[in-house]
């Protein structure tokens, strides 16, 4: 639409010229001839092509500027860009673990295809919520939308979109309902810090001030847990299925609690308008999600696997219970934020910049999400981590 403006402005301007260059013949006097009226009609030829002439400057001028904005918009800078490729690749990762998720546990449907559902683990997770395989559709569906739109945005603006196919190289799980293609991720051996749920707990601490927070199931930091079964032999016992249900409840909301955190982290670093509000406008439907799982989390029933020793405790009960555990505490308290003299407020925690991206692959690392994967991998994932971090926008 830009270059036809620019066009139709060049001709607008070509037919100016011309009408201006009629004029002058129109009022050019005989040869020789000197009168009043002919000294009138040259000065007004003059003053007609100069003020002519001064419009299409200005117009070039204007045109010029319109072209520069065009491009302006039409191209990110360096570190935008990154900043969006990054956020593309964490996104791509985060539909994969989903994908996995819906195929064993959520809705199999044109909106989000493949698996066929594994009944036991359906149940097990419906012990939590009834309404969990529509909850982990639509969050699936939600992070497919995500790396899709930033991509597709990326390629409008010239930059190379993000594509991690060549790592689709992991395991699938063997249980019945589950596609046997490669993945990015792994969800069969998990280490899940669940230190979130006391976080946004605290009144007075916050992780941007450098606090630290226990985990509200200490058992799944102390191992490799599985978040869907590994195969049918991991359907029973009950209280075994059970507990990799519950795992993979914690595992949502410590997810959707990284990409809550990610995106006001990466905002502050942006350059483009266009591109702050495309982060402003993805970042809150992660919270939304971390605020679902954050509710069906509290459900998880208290149980000891049978087949490891996992734990997951009465977290209303002594020694937990109180503000720090209560299940059904989830809005945020209020709590410090950018200097203590300031009062507690109810906020995302955290969200500081500086080593944002870095921080978010170390934290998925320690996961256990990419175990198995290749050293190019890991590569590729730290240079457009470190590339986000640069960035440093326009404040």
């Amino acid at each position: 639409m830009n270059k036809l403006n620019s066009q139709t402005k060049s001709l607008d301007d070509s037919h100016d010229l011309h009408e201006d260059e009629d004029l002058e013949e129109r009022v050019k006097p005989p040869d020789g001839t000197i009168s009043r009226r002919s000294f009138l009609g040259t000065g007004l030829a003059v003053g007609v092509a100069a003020i002519s002439a001064g419009l299409l400057d200005n117009g070039i001028a204007l045109a010029q500027g319109k072209s520069n904005m065009a491009k302006a918009k039409r191209h990110l800078t360096k570190g935008d860009v990154a900043i969006l490729r990054w956020l593309s690749a964490l996104e791509i990762l985060e539909t994969d673990l989903w994908q996995q998720y819906n195929e064993l546990g959520g809705v199999q449907d044109s909106e989000v295809p493949g698996g066929s559902g594994n009944k036991p683990y359906t149940d097990a997770l419906a012990n939590l919520d009834e309404d969990m395989p529509q909850y982990i559709h639509d969050n699936t569906e939600d992070e497919f939308t995500h790396f899709d739109f930033i991509n597709a945005y990326l390629t409008s603006k010239g930059a190379d979109p993000v594509n991690l196919d060549k790592f689709r190289n992991l395991p699938s799980s063997k249980a019945t309902g589950a596609q046997q293609i490669g993945r990015l991720t792994n969800l069969m051996e998990l280490t899940v810090d669940t230190s979130w749920y006391t976080r946004y707990r605290s009144r007075t601490k916050n992780p941007d001030f450098g606090d630290t927070f226990p985990p509200a199931i200490p058992g799944l930091m102390n191992g490799k847990f599985p978040a869907i079964p590994r195969d049918d032999n991991d359907t029973a016992p009950a209280d075994h299925i059970q507990a990799i249900a519950n795992t993979a409840a914690f595992h949502f909301a410590t997810i959707e609690q990284g990409g809550t955190s990610l995106y006001p982290s990466l905002g502050q670093r942006v350059s483009s308008v266009e591109v702050l509000r495309i982060l402003f406008s993805i970042g809150p439907t992660e919270a939304l999600h971390f605020q679902t799982w954050h509710d069906t989390a509290g459900n998880a029933k208290p149980l000891t696997d049978p087949t490891n020793g996992l734990v997951f405790p009465d977290l209303n009960s002594p020694p937990f219970g109180g503000e720090d555990f209560s299940t059904n505490l989830i809005m945020p308290e209020p709590t410090i934020f950018l200097n203590r003299m300031f009062p507690p407020v109810s906020i995302v925690r955290g969200t500081q910049t500086e080593g944002a991206a870095m921080g978010a692959l170390k934290f998925l690392t320690d996961d256990g999400l990419f175990i198995g994967q290749s050293s190019e991998f890991f590569d590729l994932l730290r240079s457009m981590a470190e590339e986000a971090d640069k960035a440093r926008g326009v404040g």
